[in-house]
């Protein structure tokens, strides 16, 4: 398994956030406010991946004292690192695209003025996850095997 490159996520939120805007441009006047707590949700998988990613990084680094990682277990969370930051990005796209939407806007409208908040929210909750999910990607990582000397054999 290859671990998720950057530029990959970063193709999902320009597509993610171009198919926003144009979709914005398009109906926003019809839409009601967006709810202002829509991106927490984001910032709470975020906190709940990174205290994962912790909890994993010494257990699978083989440290003295903790419980060694079952390898299922192990790649159930790369998995979820993996679906976690394409959603991240996903979502950062959108989040983004609503922010450049209307920010024009909210100097005319209270209801743009709240949606910028609410796409400000949602951005840093989904800029959080990406983070959180590639750290417990980089965290379930199989460390390099101890180096041997050359020399033992020789004797």
């Amino acid at each position: 398994m290859k671990f998720t490159r950057f530029r990959d996520l970063l193709a999902v939120a320009l597509v993610a956030g171009l198919l926003t805007v144009l979709v914005l441009r398009l109906v926003y006047a019809a839409l009601p406010t967006l709810p202002r707590l829509a991106g927490v949700t984001f910032g709470v998988l975020a906190v709940v991946e990174a205290i994962l990613a912790w909890q994993l990084r010494n257990r699978i680094a083989g440290k003295p004292g903790v419980r060694p990682v079952e390898p299922l277990t192990a790649a159930r969370a790369v998995a979820l690192a993996k679906a976690s930051s394409l959603v991240g990005a996903l979502m950062s796209g959108v989040w983004i695209a609503v922010v450049l939407t209307v920010l024009p806007l909210a100097a005319v409208s209270s209801a743009a003025a709240d949606d910028r908040t609410t796409g400000l929210v949602g951005l840093v909750g989904s800029a959080a996850l990406v983070a959180a999910a590639l750290w417990l990607e980089h965290c379930c990582k199989t460390p390099d095997p101890p180096q041997q000397d050359d020399n033992v054999g020789l004797r």
